[in-house]
């Protein structure tokens, strides 16, 4: 039996699954991911910098740039895409424990998966966060004084830094957040890891949670992860394509509609 045929066969008789998600579920979506062939630090290494929590707070320069790309960022227009959908649809059936997902796009929601079970562990874009007073508002609102001409927007509370509400290298991630995660992986009979690199923790530890615990661990992705050898199946496809015929059967099985959108 090959990966696909038997990961839908588990996928089928699970009764409780969780399933972590990576940018490259996003990428059919047309947001670039970040470490395979066309990703953000592959084709531009000096973009990381904007993403280190340090190095935003000491310059203002790289804050400046930050505020650029957020304005730009792929987010405000992409779709969900077919894999998007794929988990609503196995929301659907009641096997899905949780979804934790490391993007911060958003797009799992805009797709129709129920917010309550979406754990979004290294936050959102769609927020601005004070990293002084921790005054939390519309990611919009403060786009909009950048359109006006404010390069580097200061919380208007208490004059602290305002950043995107996500997770940035040396910032730690919340507490609750970490915990529902780690919860949602010991409490899954069958773990999907898709679209993830999987070279990130305390996220890619969520695999070794679930595997611990009894759970099947699979791998979805088109690059390989640090996870492969440990893995009880390994698939490599196009997500957009292989992840609604990998769900499908238990979509099937729970005599509801198959989601074809």
């Amino acid at each position: 039996m090959d990966a696909e045929r038997e990961v839908s066969s588990w996928v089928a008789v699970a009764e409780r699954i969780t399933v972590l998600t990576g940018a490259g579920i996003s990428t059919d979506s047309g947001i670039p991911d970040f470490r395979g062939p066309q990703g953000v630090w592959t084709t531009n290494p000096g973009a990381q910098r904007m993403f280190s929590l340090e190095r935003y707070r000491a310059d203002r320069d790289v804050r400046v740039q930050a505020w650029r790309n957020r304005r730009d960022h792929a987010a405000w227009t992409a779709r969900p895409n077919a894999g998007h959908r794929a988990l609503v649809g196995l929301e659907h059936t009641g096997k899905l424990r949780a979804l934790v997902t490391q993007n911060i796009d958003g797009l799992h929601q805009r797709a129709g998966s129920d917010p309550s079970i979406v754990i979004e562990i290294h936050g959102t874009v769609w927020q601005a966060e004070c990293l002084e007073c921790r005054d939390v508002q519309p990611m919009r609102v403060v786009l909009a004084r950048v359109d006006a001409g404010d390069e580097d927007p200061a919380c208007l509370d208490c004059g602290g830094l305002l950043k995107s509400a996500t997770i940035s290298f040396g910032q730690a991630l919340r507490s609750d957040v970490l915990r529902a995660a780690v919860r949602a992986a010991t409490d899954c009979d069958l773990f999907l890891a898709v679209g993830s690199s999987l070279q990130v923790h305390p996220a890619a530890r969520l695999c070794d949670v679930a595997s611990g615990a009894g759970a099947r661990l699979v791998v979805v992705n088109a690059q390989p992860t640090p996870y492969d050898a440990a893995a009880d199946a390994v698939v490599r496809a196009p997500i957009s394509t292989v992840l609604p015929a990998l769900v499908v059967t238990a979509r099937s099985d729970a005599g509801g509609p198959v989601n074809r959108r």
